[in-house]
C-alpha cells in the first residue's frame, strides 16, 4: 500500500480508502462481511475510511467504530458527514442556508457521530452537500471555527455534488476548507479543469469518490443489468443511462491493456493525477479487498494509455435520476 499526504490536514492515507456506503445503503450487504472486509483492509494497510450518517442513519458510522476500536494500536482515519437538514439531494442555489446546515443541527450530528465512532474528536467532518452561495454566510464560519476550536473535529471539509466540480472552489478561498470530496473517474475527468488547480494552490486535499462510476468500470454490468427497487442504483442505472454506460464501457474495454482489469485501470487512472490523495472504493467481499488494494502498489498508468482515456470523458450535467 502506497500513502499519500492529505493536504495540510498532514494526514499520511493510503491512497486506496475504504468507502462505507455499500454496508448499509445498497443491497446485498452483510454485517459480519462487512467487518470482516473492513479488518482485511487494516491488515492489507488500508487506514483511511468514509462513512456518513446518511448511510443506514448512523450504521456504517457504527461499524467503523466497531473496527476501529478492535485495532486500538493502529492509527485509522475517519472521514464522515453531515446530512442536509431539509434532506434533499443535490443543494440547489435556491436552498437557504439556515435550511441545510444550521449550527444546531451541525452541532448534534457532530456529537452523533462522534458517539457512533467511539472517538471524541472526528478526523475529518465534512458537509454531505454543498453550494457555493453559501460561502459568505457568517454562521458557515463560525459553525465550522466552533468544531474545530472546540475540539469537535480535526479538519473540515466537503463533499461536492455529483457532476459540479466547480461549485465549491469559493468555499476552498475561506480558509476554512481542509479537504475537498469530488466525483472523478475515467467518466468524469471535470474536476481536471478548475477544481484540482486551485486544490494544489492552496494545498487542499483531495478525496477522489465513485471511481468506478457506481459500479458500471467494474465491467460487468449489461443491458439487462436490473438492482432490486430499494437499491440506490435502480434509479441511477435506469432506462436513462444504463444503455449509454454500457456502450461506452465495451469502447472502453477496446483499449484495456492485456493483463489488466477494467476496474484496476479505472482506479489507477484516479491515481495517476498528482491533485488525488486518496480515492474511495466500496469493498463489501474480502475478494473486492484483495483486488482493489493491490493496484495501490501497480502505480499510476502510462502516458500513452492517460492520453487515450482522456478521448472517454464524458460531460454531464446532474440529473433527476442521478443524484
Amino acid at each position: 500500500m502506497k500513502y499519500r499526504k492529505l493536504g495540510r490536514t498532514g494526514f499520511q492515507v493510503s491512497d486506496i480508502a475504504y468507502g462505507l456506503w455499500g454496508m448499509s445503503g445498497w443491497s446485498g450487504s452483510d454485517d459480519l462481511q462487512s467487518l470482516s472486509s473492513l479488518q482485511r483492509s487494516i491488515d492489507s494497510g488500508c487506514n483511511f475510511f468514509d462513512t456518513a450518517w446518511a448511510y443506514g442513519e448512523g450504521k456504517s458510522d457504527g461499524l467503523l467504530g466497531q473496527t476501529m476500536a478492535s485495532n486500538p494500536k493502529k492509527r485509522l482515519y475517519a472521514a464522515s458527514k453531515i446530512p442536509p437538514k431539509n434532506d434533499k439531494w443535490p443543494a440547489l442555489p435556491t436552498y437557504k442556508y439556515q435550511d441545510v446546515f444550521p449550527a444546531n443541527h451541525v452541532l448534534h450530528y457532530a456529537d452523533a457521530i462522534r458517539k457512533k465512532l467511539g472517538t471524541d474528536s472526528i478526523d475529518l467532518l465534512q458537509f454531505h452537500v454543498w453550494d457555493d452561495s453559501w460561502t459568505d454566510e457568517p454562521e458557515f464560519r463560525s459553525t465550522v471555527e466552533k468544531l474545530k476550536d472546540g475540539g469537535w473535529i480535526k479538519y473540515f471539509g466537503l463533499s461536492l455534488n455529483r457532476w459540479e466540480p466547480e461549485n465549491g472552489i469559493k468555499a476552498l478561498h475561506t480558509g476554512l476548507v481542509d479537504a475537498v470530496q469530488v466525483i472523478y473517474n475515467i467518466f468524469d475527468q471535470a474536476p481536471e479543469d478548475k477544481l484540482f488547480p486551485v486544490c494544489q494552490e492552496l494545498n487542499v486535499g483531495v478525496i477522489a469518490r465513485v471511481p468506478l462510476d457506481e459500479g458500471s468500470l467494474g465491467g460487468k454490468m449489461t443491458l439487462e443489468t436490473r438492482f432490486p427497487k430499494d437499491d440506490w442504483r435502480a434509479l441511477y442505472f435506469g432506462p436513462e443511462n444504463l444503455a449509454k454506460t454500457v456502450e461506452r464501457v465495451e469502447r472502453l474495454k477496446k483499449i484495456q491493456p492485456e493483463g489488466m482489469t477494467l476496474p484496476e485501470m479505472s482506479l489507477r487512472f484516479v491515481l495517476s493525477h498528482p491533485a488525488v490523495s486518496t480515492t474511495i472504493i466500496g469493498m463489501r467481499k474480502p475478494e473486492h479487498v484483495r483486488a482493489n488494494i493491490g493496484t495501490s502498489d501497480a502505480g499510476p498508468l502510462d502516458a500513452r494509455l492517460l492520453d487515450q482515456l482522456k478521448h472517454h470523458r464524458w460531460n454531464r450535467t446532474p440529473q433527476p435520476w442521478s443524484d
